[in-house]
């Protein structure tokens, strides 16, 4: 698409290189195969001609060896090239699997960027499994078009009008068809969008289906998903219209062609320009064409589908990135500082921030957009419009962003837990003994939870972490956070589902485990701030205040009313 080729066409050929020897492999014996069964009409005109007309015995035997050896290689042809297509396009199929979540993981990001994560997934299926559709059938059509070729020698030999015939009316029939398949191919573009937009937002709605049958919004999800829903099936109606119109169209034209081929064979055997050989040979040539046109037709509406998949698979894979990739190292020695100079990004105005390495810092937002807003900025998913914000030191927009995460950890609100044990919830991300993570799983008051599991932590979650309560997630994913050590870790709001006595011991715990190291606590919680060493107020997209909490509380009225009511 960048480079001028029709939307689709890099991702098609990349598929196609890949599997280049195995299309080439499988070309050669399914052009074997078509060559073979070409021959087959012609072998048997012979037979008639030379041995049953003359009554030769010693004739009928060996062109019967000659049409039982061709119908042996054909079959064997035909099996293995068969083996070697399917073998290819599933090959073809995970490969853009794999280059599609190499770029949806990404350190620069990007490639999600207005997408729902279950129309990637879709993507990454249906899409995906298109593509290597089209590598399978471009042996079957790189055959038919061998088998035109050879059909059309074969009866230049019988009769030149009939082979001409051939030659001067395929190119035409090929260019219609190809005109034939555009339709198909914007309705399968169509079908698949909605498709996946479909399975985005089931995705979602699965997701949140606790929330949403807590706040009484079943209903409005059901509606939501079911006129989706009915958009995707009405698209995947028009596209299957689209192929039935376009393979009837297909073989109507290709009928009509061999009719003509088949009367014209008729006139010449009438005038006695033919044996009865050669119009038996020409007959089944006629009717052998039925099978190139048709694997010509499945080619066509498979590679009219294949080039919708793979323009939508180049959307993504051709994104742009959300921050550049950066070559500067992290300094050495590092230390976890960090200097925020004019930052302004969405709901941030122009921010003015130092933040001493080893300090614990809270960061109030009254609005939640300003908080976001810092997340996505300090976890470098996005680099500030205006401004720099250093790490210690260094300029965070000329650093790598996987080194930056790596030393800067932004834990959200809504992490997600895996389907493993608790340990291994725990442990994601971390090389840490089991054994070492006594700490971690006391400061997140974690242990408690595995007390509470029939396992301990041996215990196995449910996907996202269902089979425990929302607080019980949040401890889980909170000891990740603590487990991976960082040099600066970034808390959004880690206890709001919590009970009071259970947060407060948090926050004690957490500040003596993170002793020594940066930690910054994004939280309206007063038993969090009231542990940090200074509390900086960011409102209106500023900095508004900066204190300790009792100060702050004691002196600011706006204060107060965030964090105390």
């Amino acid at each position: 698409m960048l480079d001028g080729s029709p939307p689709g066409g890099s991702v098609l050929r990349r598929a196609i290189s890949a599997q280049r020897r195995r299309v080439a492999a499988a070309s050669l014996l399914g052009t074997t195969h078509q060559a073979c069964e070409a021959m087959v009409p012609v072998v048997i005109g012979v037979i008639i001609d030379r041995a049953v007309a003359t009554g030769s015995a010693g004739a009928l035997l060996r062109w019967l060896l000659v049409l039982a050896a061709l119908f042996l290689v054909l079959s064997t042809c035909y099996r293995t090239a068969a083996r070697i297509t399917d073998g290819s396009g599933e090959r073809a199929a995970h490969r853009i699997r794999t280059e599609l979540g190499t770029r949806v993981l990404d350190p620069r990001g990007g490639a999600d960027s207005g997408r729902l994560p279950g129309a990637l997934t879709a993507m990454a299926t249906g899409d995906a499994a298109r593509v290597g559709a089209v590598v399978a059938a471009l042996p079957y059509g790189i055959a038919a078009v061998a088998g035109l070729a050879v059909s059309a020698v074969a009866l230049l030999r019988v009769s030149v009008p009939l082979g001409l015939l051939i030659l001067l009316g395929v190119p035409p029939l090929l260019w219609i068809g190809h005109r034939i398949s555009r339709p198909l191919e914007r309705r399968s573009e169509a079908e698949q969008d909605r498709a996946a937009h479909a399975s985005g937002v089931a995705a979602d709605l699965v997701a949140g289906l606790r929330v949403l049958k807590g706040i009484g919004a079943g209903p409005a999800a059901v509606a939501r998903y079911r006129r989706t829903s009915q958009d995707s099936l009405a698209a995947a109606l028009r596209a299957a219209s689209s192929r039935s119109w376009h393979d009837g169209a297909i073989l109507a034209l290709t009928g009509a062609f061999i009719a003509v081929i088949g009367l014209v064979g008729a006139r010449l055997a009438m005038d006695g320009s033919l044996s009865i050989g050669q119009l038996v040979a020409a007959v089944g040539l006629a009717q052998f064409l039925l099978g190139p046109f048709q694997l010509l037709t499945y080619v066509s509406a498979e590679f009219a589908q294949g080039r919708a998949s793979a323009a939508r698979l180049d959307e993504v894979l051709a994104s742009p990135h959300a921050v550049p990739s950066g070559t500067a190292p992290l300094p050495v020695p590092f230390t976890g500082g960090l200097r925020l100079r004019g930052v302004s990004y969405g709901a941030l105005r122009g921010i003015d921030l130092d933040i001493a390495d080893g300090s614990l810092v809270g960061v109030v937002c009254p609005d939640p957009a300003a908080a976001t807003d810092l997340l996505l900025c300090l976890g470098r998913e996005f680099d500030p419009g205006q401004g720099t914000i250093e790490l210690a030191g260094a300029d965070m927009a000329s650093l790598d962003p996987d080194a930056v995460r790596r030393a800067v950890l932004v834990a959200h609100h809504d992490a997600d837990l895996f389907e493993a044990s608790l340990l291994d919830n725990v442990r994601a991300g971390t090389e840490t003994p089991a054994e070492e993570l006594g700490p971690v799983l006391s400061a997140s008051t974690t242990d408690d939870v595995a007390r509470a599991l029939p396992q301990g932590v041996h215990t196995p979650l449910s996907e996202r972490g269902r089979s425990l309560s929302g607080g019980q997630r949040q401890r889980v994913a909170l000891a990740r956070a603590l487990a991976a050590d960082p040099q600066v870790l970034v808390l959004h709001d880690p206890t709001t589902a919590v009970d009071t006595v259970t947060e407060s011991l948090i926050a004690t715990r957490l500040r003596d485990l993170r002793k020594g190291r940066t930690t910054l606590l994004v939280t309206t919680s007063p038993a969090l701030l009231a542990v940090t060493d200074r509390v900086v107020v960011i409102s209106d997209g500023a900095v508004t205040a900066d204190g300790r909490h009792p100060d702050l509380v004691t002196a600011d009225a706006s204060y107060r009313s965030v964090v105390l009511v």
